[in-house]
């Protein structure tokens, strides 16, 4: 299924998406901002995760995409717990560094989090960010996360261990963030 935010289309992953998604894991800016840490990914590599990627009942994955921009980044949620009503974002990345302050990330989540809490019925979202990057905690804090806890030195990233702050949205947060800031009000695609 499509789904419809107010700047942004979140899609299935495709084929001619590899590239983009290729160049992204290799931006050493960009894997310095996120956990974990990458390998260079190669065309081949490329193809052969893609080739084992299915959307299921553990985890989502789109492409952020934009009417003048065609594809831009990817998002989605993983380790979903149907039982417990919960999942955790699958990290969300914008790949072009001049569209990076326009809201796509911010209308990217809150598309999501519509989905997760309206159409499959979760009850929260998990996120994390690393301590150092203020764009993340920015948008987390934006589309109701709330600080939950910090993980002291729990990621090593250029010679060094860094804190991780943990989030959590709930359905009531979200809600409470809709009916404050309107963000779906003016909405079509609804």
């Amino acid at each position: 299924m499509i789904l419809k935010g107010k700047k942004v289309v979140l899609r299935a992953v495709e084929e001619e998406d590899l590239d983009m998604l290729r160049e992204l894991s290799n931006d050493p800016d960009f894997e310095r901002m996120v956990v974990g840490w990458s390998f260079p990914i190669s065309k081949k590599d490329e193809a052969e995760w893609f080739s084992r990627q299915r959307n299921g009942l553990d985890k989502l994955q789109y492409i952020i995409e934009t009417e003048a921009d065609g594809a831009v980044g990817m998002i989605g949620l993983k380790d979903i717990d149907w039982k417990n009503g919960q999942a955790s974002g699958a990290g969300m990345r914008i790949a072009r560094k001049e569209i990076r302050t326009r809201g796509l990330a911010t209308d990217a989540w809150m598309t999501l989090m519509r989905y997760a809490f309206d159409e499959l019925r979760l009850n929260r979202v998990n996120g994390s960010a690393l301590v150092y990057n203020a764009a993340s905690i920015k948008v987390c804090e934006r589309v109701g996360f709330k600080r939950e806890g910090v993980k002291r030195q729990a990621v090593y990233k250029n010679g060094e261990y860094h804190d991780m702050i943990y989030y959590g949205c709930l359905r009531s947060d979200y809600e409470a963030l809709i009916a404050e800031n309107h963000y779906w009000d003016d909405d079509v695609s609804k």
